[in-house]
């Protein structure tokens, strides 16, 4: 079992920066022998792909309405991953949610990434 812990969020103004830090923890666990990931879920919209970050951190995927201002990275010895949000708009007004997957997959989407352990979420706000 894995229990995922995000912190970090907040309140933040349009074009303001966040980063968010997700904390991976269990009896045995080594999160290198999971993918990462983000999603984030809006009032009253589905849950939503973020972004996603290989076991080793050799790939990474994005969807187009955060490339080039969101970027994943992690630190499997710390057993933790991060979510650098830049430029947030307040369309990324949101709930975020680290995920697990024990996906092997390089080319991470929202489909690859299928999700074996969620964490419990992070509001994320962005005010305009």
């Amino acid at each position: 079992q894995v229990q995922l812990l995000e912190s970090g969020g907040g309140l933040v103004q349009a074009g303001g920066s966040l980063r968010l830090s997700c904390a991976a923890s269990g009896r045995t666990v080594s999160m290198s022998n999971y993918a990462m990931g983000w999603f984030r879920q809006a009032p009253g919209k589905e849950r939503e792909f973020v972004c996603a970050i290989s076991r080793s951190g050799a790939f990474t995927g994005y969807p187009d309405s955060v490339k080039g201002r969101f970027t994943i990275s992690r630190d499997n010895a710390k057993n933790t991953v991060y979510l650098q949000m830049n430029n947030l708009k307040p369309e990324d007004t949101a709930v975020y949610y680290c995920a697990a997957s024990t996906t092997r997959a390089t080319t991470l989407t929202a489909l690859t990434f299928r999700t074996d352990y969620w964490g419990q979420g992070t509001q994320v706000t962005v005010s305009s």
